[in-house]
């Protein structure tokens, strides 16, 4: 078992380095795109129910705005660090320009397990998030987004806090809100239904019917559920789906051979999409192993939980029937585990690709709060699948003209085009 620490920060940034190369780029256009723009880490002091004061570590980063105002996920995570979310922001700059959308890359979060916080200190922390940040915010600056663990109630509080320190209703300023106060509708599901937009394009090139493909999930929340009922909706079969169970402290997977219905799981889980495994059970489910979704017998592994979860010491258990790896989660493939996996023949669709239906929709919801006017759900998702088919289409284009896996090519776009906006501007 290998001992070395997982970097994600530094997997992006070799990410970059082989494009770079292959790209031809000047020195000055490397040292620029290579690093952040700018980065905060600070202290939130948040005063607890019981009257003792904790100090959570807050971080955010910008990356890039040569495209446009910095965009990207808040997570609270009691693993998020400075590393993390560096990496977070560089991808999500890239993912941008791959869908091409006028906005630059930025991430944030706090090191916190907010399942440990009642909803009062969720709301002291999240307010003071904003305060630590208020002058690097805004609808023409930064405008932050959910990530992991983090809902539309935690940026309406936050929207909150910065209007009245603003004083002024900015409702663009931050996204993922409640659909009766700003919000999107189709934003809950977009990054799922992104990530299952592009496995039907997939299926569709290699002659996969989604009415004979099965399909296992890791994650049941927000893009784990939206991805399983989708690939229902394509006529696909989910059989298995990994949670994070609470109580326990690990995770199981949850199988069904006849079909995993999200709804019925969605109605015992809690509000970070952990399954209660006694009631599953009960329901019919197969409780398994948390590396059980890896192993199961399917076309399609959708791993949309954390980044590192198949890697080197996993990626043998995956069976030889997949032929599909759709990563809704952000870096999920360790860079060893896909090299094997892509030996074998396995298309691996990069979350820069997969799970970009959520920062599309989130442009969604800024252009629809500038403008105070509001789509009906049909308009958000037709444009949502037009936005990311276009982009997977064109990924594999150039990836068959150059023989390149999906993840190369994906780069190849993405900072092509950014790079190109730092020359226009005169940056470099």
């Amino acid at each position: 078992m290998s001992t070395k620490p997982f970097n994600p920060f530094a997997v992006a940034q070799a990410q970059f380095d082989l494009v770079a190369d292959q790209l031809e780029l000047d020195e000055p256009t490397r040292h620029l795109l290579r690093d952040p723009i700018r980065e905060h880490t600070f202290a939130i002091p948040v005063r607890m129910d019981e009257g003792s004061t904790k100090i959570f570590r807050g971080f955010r980063v910008l990356h890039n705005n040569a495209r446009g105002p910095g965009k990207g996920g808040i997570r609270f995570h009691p693993a998020g660090s400075l590393e993390l979310v560096r990496a977070l922001a560089m991808w999500m700059t890239w993912k941008c320009a791959l869908v091409d959308i006028p906005l630059g890359g930025a991430a944030g979060g706090v090191a916190v397990d907010p399942h440990n916080l009642s909803s009062h200190e969720q709301e002291r922390l999240c307010r003071g998030w904003v305060r630590a940040l208020a002058a690097e915010l805004g609808p023409n600056v930064d405008v932050p987004e959910p990530d992991l663990m983090t809902n539309p109630q935690h940026m309406l509080w936050m929207l909150d806090e910065f209007e009245a320190i603003h004083l002024a209703r900015i409702p663009g300023s931050i996204t993922g809100k409640p659909v009766n106060l700003g919000g999107s509708l189709g934003r809950r599901e977009a990054t799922g239904y992104g990530v299952v937009f592009c496995v039907r394009e997939a299926l569709k090139e290699l002659g996969l019917r989604p009415e004979k493909a099965l399909a296992s999930v890791q994650g049941f929340g927000a893009v784990g559920q939206a991805a399983t009922r989708m690939f229902g909706q394509i006529g696909g079969r989910v059989v298995c789906v990994a949670s994070w169970n609470q109580a326990d402290q690990v995770a199981y997977s949850f199988r069904k051979e006849a079909g995993v219905d999200a709804e019925e799981l969605a109605s015992i889980s809690d509000s970070f999409g952990g399954i209660d495994k006694e009631r599953a059970s009960r329901l019919g489910y197969e409780v398994l192993p948390q590396d059980a979704w890896l192993e199961q017998d399917v076309d399609v592994l959708i791993p949309a939980a954390l980044e590192n979860q198949i890697t080197a010491e996993n990626a043998g258990k995956i069976p030889p029937r997949v032929r599909i790896i759709a990563e809704g989660a952000e870096g999920p493939t360790a860079p060893e585990a896909e090299r094997t996996i892509g030996g074998r023949g396995v298309v691996v669709v990069p979350h820069l690709l997969a799970n970009a239906g959520g920062v599309i929709c989130s442009y969604f919801e800024q252009v629809q709060s500038n403008m105070n006017y509001y789509w009906e759900l049909d308009e958000v998702l037709g444009k949502l699948d037009v936005k990311i088919t276009a982009a997977y289409v064109a990924v594999s284009d150039l990836a068959s003209a150059r023989k390149l896996p999906l993840r190369n090519a994906a780069h190849v776009i993405a900072i092509s085009r950014v790079a190109d906006a730092c020359r226009a501007r005169g940056w470099v």
